[in-house]
Formats: structure tokens, sequence, C-alpha cells
């Protein structure tokens, strides 16, 4: 016979059962050398067509697949949203993107500045202009 649990002394047991889990059965055993290709600032969103074979993940998978179904998130966000080292995030992305459930794209690149000579040039045609 079985007494009832405290729900607070479960709540304890899930908790500490989830930090067993060890990285390396999240991605499955493989090397952290597979996450090279991804950047923290690298934007992921979820392929459309993607909906329907998401059952096939892993859970781990699914949860960055659901996360990035809202649009565009960078790698490092998408690691702080999930509580996931971004070594692991980085492997799992790699598999999604060779399997067709994620896009990536490069982040916008920083405005180049523009040559102080042409600046300066403006403000004077200005000054001349206007006073």
């Amino acid at each position: 016979m079985t007494t009832p649990q405290d729900p607070e002394q479960e709540e304890a047991v899930e908790v500490e059962t989830s930090e067993l889990v060890r990285p390396y059965v999240i991605i499955n055993g493989r090397g952290f050398d597979d996450g090279n290709r991804f950047d923290l600032v690298t934007l992921v969103t979820a392929a459309s067509d993607s909906e329907h074979h998401r059952v096939q993940l892993d859970p781990e998978m699914r949860d960055v697949v659901e996360l990035c179904d809202g649009g565009y998130l960078s790698v490092a966000e998408i690691a702080g949203h999930l509580g996931l080292p971004i070594g692991i995030v980085k492997v799992l992305l790699v598999d999604l993107a060779d399997r067709g459930f994620v896009i990536t794209r490069a982040p916008i690149p920083p405005a180049q500045l523009a040559d102080i000579q042409v600046l300066q040039e403006v403000l004077d045609g200005l000054q001349a202009r206007f006073g």
C-alpha cells in the first residue's frame, strides 16, 4: 500500500530527477564539435512544413522547434529559454537544421560607418545653404 505524497515532495522529486539527465544523453552521445557552425547570435526559426513530423523528435528537439515557431530567436535566447547549455543547443540545432525542422540565417550585420569626409562635405553644404 502506498501513502499519498505531499505535492511539495513530488515537485522536489521531479526537479531532482530532471537534473540527473546528463547533457551527453540529450545529444545522444555526440561530440560538441558539431555545434561549431552556429554562433551565439545566429538566428533560428521553425520551418513551416515541419509541423506534422514533430512527433518523431526527442523531447528537447521538440521544445526547440516549438520555441522557434513564433519567429526568429538567437542561439543564446534558445539556450536561455530552455535552460540548456549553449553547446547542447548548438548540437541540437545542427540535427534539426540537417533534418529540415529549423531554418537559420546569419544575424543582421551592424551598419557600416560613413566616411568622415563625406559627412563633413554634407555638413559644409548644409551650412552654406542654410547659414
